[in-house]
């Protein structure tokens, strides 16, 4: 096993791991720092696509924007503490008996199929050339789209705020 396949194996760990957690965590803080682990996670795999861009933008939109805003949101709501979150589990049995059942197919999928095997590419960087792109034939699209999230912001917030 070379050292890039180690590393594979410790991303899918840690992301697998982890998105466990926030789907079986009754705390919403832990499920919000699970999150935070797994988004990395699929940062990494991204890194070892050569997908440079979309690791970056991952880390950027997601890591650093919205589940930023989760944890504040959660952490700024009032009486947070008082909420009781009652979780039931209607349909486990099904849900166990269908997770079982895809996994069995896949596992039977990934054990015959006959991969094929390329030979490794060198890959360039991208976001020097989308950079580049975003700052001078696209920077009209580019500073459109900023102002209606900025809108949509400002929007949200008016929406959002208590009325008197």
């Amino acid at each position: 096993m070379s050292l890039y396949d180690g590393i594979f194996y410790a991303f899918a760990i840690i992301t697998v791991v982890s998105a466990f957690i926030v789907v079986l965590s009754k705390n919403i803080i832990y499920s919000a720092v699970s999150l935070f682990i797994t988004l990395f996670g699929v940062a990494g795999f991204f890194v070892l696509l050569h997908a440079d861009f979309i690791a970056v933008t991952q880390i950027m939109i997601y890591i650093g924007g919205i589940l930023v805003l989760l944890i504040f949101g959660v952490m700024l709501t009032t009486k947070i503490t008082d909420v009781k979150l009652k979780t039931k589990n209607i349909n486990a049995l099904t849900s166990a008996i269908f997770v079982i059942g895809i996994t069995a197919v896949l596992i039977f999928i990934m054990l015959t199929t006959n991969w094929k095997v390329a030979e490794v590419v060198k890959y360039d960087e991208t976001i020097d050339k989308i950079g580049v792109l975003l700052l001078t034939d696209y920077l009209l699209p580019f500073e459109i789209a900023s102002i209606i999230l900025l809108i949509a912001l400002i929007g949200a917030a008016m929406y959002a705020r208590k009325s008197k």
